[in-house]
Parts: structure tokens; sequence; C-alpha cells
């Protein structure tokens, strides 16, 4: 993760049903679904002005790590968090299995 995001809070922003990451005036989010201890992440959308500066890549990662402190399991439909997970194979112990 780029040292720039390391302090910037990850907010579940329940109301709007995703994780976010704001720097400046910019959000860069995901969108979930949740049922129980089960989140479905179904959209990364990252800000034109943010694209290649490594928001996005932050955002799966603070979420990924906030999901694995509170005992979530995930279904990955976002094909961002999917390649993702290709690459940090780590991060598939969040999978859920069934």
């Amino acid at each position: 993760m780029n040292e720039e995001y390391l302090n910037v809070p990850l907010i579940k922003n329940a109301d709007k049903n995703r994780f976010e990451l704001t720097t400046d005036t910019y959000t860069t989010f995901i969108e979930f679904k949740e049922r129980g201890k089960k989140i479905w992440l179904i959209h990364t959308e990252t800000p034109e002005e943010l694209k290649g500066k490594g928001s996005a890549t932050a955002i799966v990662e603070k979420t990924l790590a906030y999901l694995e402190e509170n005992d979530y399991k995930m279904v990955p439909l976002c094909p961002f968090v999917a390649a993702y997970l290709k690459r940090h194979p780590e991060w598939l112990r969040l999978v859920d299995k069934e």
C-alpha cells in the first residue's frame, strides 16, 4: 500500500452499503452486500483523479484487514478484488467456501 493511504481510515458506510476511503475530496469505494458474517464484495470504484495512484489497492487491503479483524467471510464478486486475491493468495483464507 502506498504510504499516503496508511493513515487514511476505512469507513464502513452501512447506509450506502460500501466501504470508503476518502482522500482530500475524492472517495474510492467498494460496494458490498452483507448477511450475518458474510459479505459479498460487488464493485470497486476509483475517481478518475486517483486512478493509478494506489487508492483501489489500498481500499482492498484495508477492507480485507477489516473483514479478518471482524471475523467475516467474503464472496469476491468484484473483478478488481478477485485479481488482487490472485496476486495475494494468502487472503484466500477469507473466501467463503460455500
